[in-house]
């Protein structure tokens, strides 16, 4: 059945040098060609062409490349047409061809035709999402790693081994005349136990992959005038928190980022911890109290001017157990600790004396350097569900195993592992679960 030719405005609308329009589907080249002055025969592929471009209103002065099928992004014929910058020129050759007969493609359809064409697996189309969405170098990095079909390579590894295992399993219940030795029972084991520890290993990866997608969160928390607010600022270097020596001064919390080691690190100014018959204030340290629950780490700031006081003592308890810095304001003041309680982060907010070593120590409590080095990282919240599932079925078989249940049963449990890995690349993935990732893409894309 014949495609419908699509064809949408890949580069974002505004001013600038160039923007890229682009089509996919048999009749592309055709469309196309109707608004050049050029003959099929002049168009050789993945060259880039030098032409006249007619529209209704107006004429224009651009470059198109042939892809044809199935050497193109959407493994069919494809065209990409660079243009003038600007609103009204890339929207006039799109409108032109519309007119001609092109149909203005869905969000994310010319990647999602690359997926149904065979030229690109599911999981690497989430990498591509996720590097374009990216906001830190590691989350590209990761994206990159996504694309590049890194955790592919994983899954085809294990569905491999399921495969072979099956097989195996399969023999054994065709014959059921010849003994089933201990030693192959061992073996089917083995295996699977080996597809497990691989999973296993995928799974610890989440937590650190979560970091990249979303930034750490850091909650800066502290009695009124302490120097959260002057803290904040001297991490973003530039002032984006209002300072005062009037206590009570940040009623809400506040929240920035910056980036660190290509990690985005999301810093959570909140408002001072006391009693407060303020209904405004009361609000803010409410709120404050409810970021214990999100934050990947908590700054505990103390005025290294003073000494340690009731609500110094109570902020210490409440966030005791929990993953903190200790943070000892006014360096500038007093270098001295006024908390003993474990290693203190000595800065001065006003000097900016101490913040690289903070900076480092917030990434450091956070970031499982063995972890953020490896290859595969699971950012994707899909892929972390489906090995969790897989991992299940997988240790339902070896239980069935181990309880000399019928190789009936293990092999059911293993062909649904299989299945579940599969998930993943799109190998046996729902029609609502692609159109749903699909869904996430620009127009364009």
């Amino acid at each position: 059945m014949k495609q419908k030719t699509i064809a949408a405005i890949s580069t974002p609308i505004g001013t600038g040098g160039i923007s890229i329009v682009r089509l996919s589907g048999d009749d592309a080249l055709n469309i196309v060609l109707k608004l050049t002055n050029k003959n099929a025969g002049d168009i050789m592929p993945r060259y880039m062409h030098l032409t006249k471009l007619k529209t209704k209103n107006f004429n224009e002065q651009g470059l198109l490349v042939y892809f044809n099928s199935p050497h193109s992004y959407t493994g069919e014929d494809m065209i990409e047409i660079q243009c003038h910058g600007g609103v009204v020129i890339a929207n006039g050759v799109l409108e032109e061809l519309l007119n001609q007969g092109a149909t203005l493609a869905e969000d994310g359809e010319f990647t999602k035709r690359a997926f149904l064409n065979g030229k690109i697996s599911l999981e690497k189309t989430e990498g591509i999402i996720d590097m374009i969405n990216a906001e830190s170098e590691a989350q590209v990095r990761a994206g990159y790693n996504l694309l590049n079909g890194e955790l592919n390579k994983k899954v085809i590894v294990m569905q491999n081994s399921l495969t072979s295992t099956l097989a195996e399993i399969e023999v054994a219940i065709d014959y059921p005349e010849h003994d089933i030795e201990y030693s192959t029972i061992e073996k089917f084991k083995n295996s699977l136990l080996k597809t497990k520890e691989q999973i296993i290993e995928l799974l610890l990866t989440v937590k650190t992959g979560k970091i990249i997608k979303n930034g750490i969160n850091v909650s800066i928390l502290g009695k009124p005038n302490v120097g959260k607010s002057s803290l904040m600022n001297a991490l973003l270097n530039y002032d984006r928190a209002i300072v005062t020596e009037i206590a009570g001064t940040t009623r809400d919390t506040l929240e920035d980022s910056y980036l660190y080691n290509g990690i985005k690190i999301n810093l959570i100014d909140t408002a001072g911890l006391r009693n407060s018959n303020d209904t405004v204030e009361k609000l803010g340290i409410e709120r404050a109290y409810k970021t214990l629950d999100y934050a990947d780490i908590i700054l505990v700031v103390l005025n290294g001017a003073e000494k340690l006081d009731e609500q110094d003592v109570n902020n210490l308890s409440l966030t005791s157990g929990k993953n903190r810095i200790i943070v000892q304001n006014k360096k500038d003041i007093n270098d001295k600790p006024i908390c003993l309680e474990e290693k203190v982060v000595m800065v001065s907010a006003l000097n900016k004396t101490g913040i690289d070593d903070l900076k480092s120590k917030i990434y450091n409590s956070v970031i499982d350097k063995n972890i953020i080095e490896s290859s595969i990282l699971i950012t994707n919240k899909r892929h972390e569900q489906a090995l969790k599932r897989a991992l299940e079925n997988l240790e339902q078989a070896l239980t069935s195993i181990d309880n000399a249940m019928s190789l009936d049963l293990v092999a059911l449990d293993i062909m649904e592992a299989w299945k579940i890995l599969g998930e993943i690349t799109g190998e046996t993935s729902g029609e609502e679960i692609i159109d749903a990732i699909f869904t996430k893409f620009c127009l364009g894309k």
